[in-house]
């Protein structure tokens, strides 16, 4: 196998060109923290985009931030606290919940997943906050898109279109975000008891009221003592993050305290409260180093927990929801159950499931991500024909080739 290492982007570039012109596919890496999300990608090379590194650009007063795709997102959070910022979106860290050392992500495989965290509901994902990229296409095109100003659109789709594409319409070398100032302070509101339909309920209740509800999470009680060390065994715990300056966090709390006066209610303090979401955040409860099947379930908050009731009928399966109840994460105590999960998030509302966590062979075997319809398999194929026309990009990893060929040769009218 070669490991080719690039420290410049003319550099990948060259790389790419080669693989282009001798149709050699790739296989794009940065420090492989999510390497095994995805299908196993089956070539004879990779392009170790790790020695891209570095910020490039920090101007804290205008909230923008450029670096090199390689760059360790850890260490960008780190440069960023320091001047009370960060990425709102709360991008998680998939490294323990694989098995891996947390903090090894990189800022451009932050962009390809498309990452977010518990605040996704206010604060949206990746793909909102990126202002512009410079990438090597499939086609050995080195092409930029977006800026270096919150202002500037020119470009922006393009930048979105990099956005969950998981590495396979072009190699990142460069990216740009906007940043946002640090909340001075938070406190976490614990209501306690209560059923899966029962939390539902209550984050719609308090993520519509007045008190801005920065996150709302609920973990039932097989999953509860799994967070801080086990402080929250005992009872199921639904988790509302308050968040801004101190005086207005303590009046919000005492309003949300007040609204859910009949409940059994305790009170996280900041420093605890941050600890705890960045567990949620990183799925820590399921982080048990085994090989269980993780699926991540993006679904209606309505729907979930009656699709998670019916799932259980069928399958051993443990879950706690986030985004007010419309992420579920499922860990199966079995084989992954693919096409009975698929098949009741269907009658339950429709949504989507990624398989994050599996063997290799279960990974072959089942579409990770979730199977489009034809008209946006049609479109994506496009997309990669476009960008990736050889397909020697990752190929694979999305969807097993004879998915992506039959998509292309329906979207050309083959």
């Amino acid at each position: 196998m070669t490991r080719f290492t690039p420290t410049t982007s003319a550099e990948v570039l060259d790389v790419v060109r080669w693989a282009a012109g001798e149709g050699e596919p790739i296989e794009i890496v940065g420090q492989g923290s999510k390497q095994g999300i995805g299908r196993p990608v089956q070539t004879e090379h990779v392009l170790d985009c790790s020695g891209l590194s570095g910020v490039t650009l920090y101007e804290p007063e205008e909230l923008v931030l450029s670096a090199r795709a390689g760059t360790p997102v850890a260490e960008i959070e780190t440069l960023l606290s320091e001047r009370n910022q960060e990425f709102a979106f709360e991008p998680m860290d998939y490294g323990p919940l694989l098995g891996g050392e947390p903090g090894r992500g990189t800022i451009g495989g932050l962009l390809s997943a498309n990452l977010a965290g518990p605040r996704r509901l206010k604060a949206g994902a990746a793909r909102d906050h990126i202002l512009g990229i410079n990438a090597v296409s499939g086609r050995g095109e080195a092409f930029k898109a977006g800026g270096r100003v919150v202002k500037n659109v020119t470009g922006y789709d393009l930048s979105k279109a990099m956005a969950g594409a998981w590495g396979t319409l072009a190699v990142l070398t460069d990216v740009t975000f906007k940043v946002l100032p640090r909340s001075e302070t938070e406190t976490t509101l614990v209501l306690r008891g209560l059923t899966e339909e029962q939390a539902v309920a209550a984050m719609a209740v308090a993520t519509g009221s007045s008190a801005e509800v920065s996150a709302a999470a609920h973990l039932p009680e097989t999953v509860t003592g799994k967070v801080l060390d086990g402080a929250l065994s005992g009872r199921a715990s639904t988790l509302l993050r308050v968040e801004g300056f101190g005086p207005s966090v303590v009046y919000r709390s005492e309003m949300l305290k007040h609204l859910f006066s009949m409940l059994a209610i305790d009170t996280i303090d900041e420093s605890a409260s941050r600890r705890l979401w960045r567990q949620v955040r990183d799925v820590a409860p399921f982080a048990d180093g085994s090989a269980r099947p993780v699926w991540r379930v993006s679904m209606a908050p309505s729907d979930g927990h009656r699709m998670v009731m019916a799932l259980r009928m069928q399958a051993a399966v443990d879950a706690f929801y986030d985004w007010q109840g419309g992420l579920v994460w499922l860990r199966m105590e079995g084989e992954s159950e693919a096409a009975a999960l698929r098949g009741l998030i269907r009658r339950h509302g429709g949504g989507h499931a990624t398989l994050v966590r599996a063997s290799l062979a279960e990974r072959a075997a089942v579409p990770v991500f979730e199977p489009q319809p034809a008209a946006l398999a049609a479109l994506s194929a496009r997309l990669k024909a476009e960008f990736d026309p050889k397909g020697i990009l990752n190929p694979g990893r999305m969807a097993a080739a004879h998915a992506v060929a039959g998509a292309a040769l329906e979207a050309t009218g083959g």
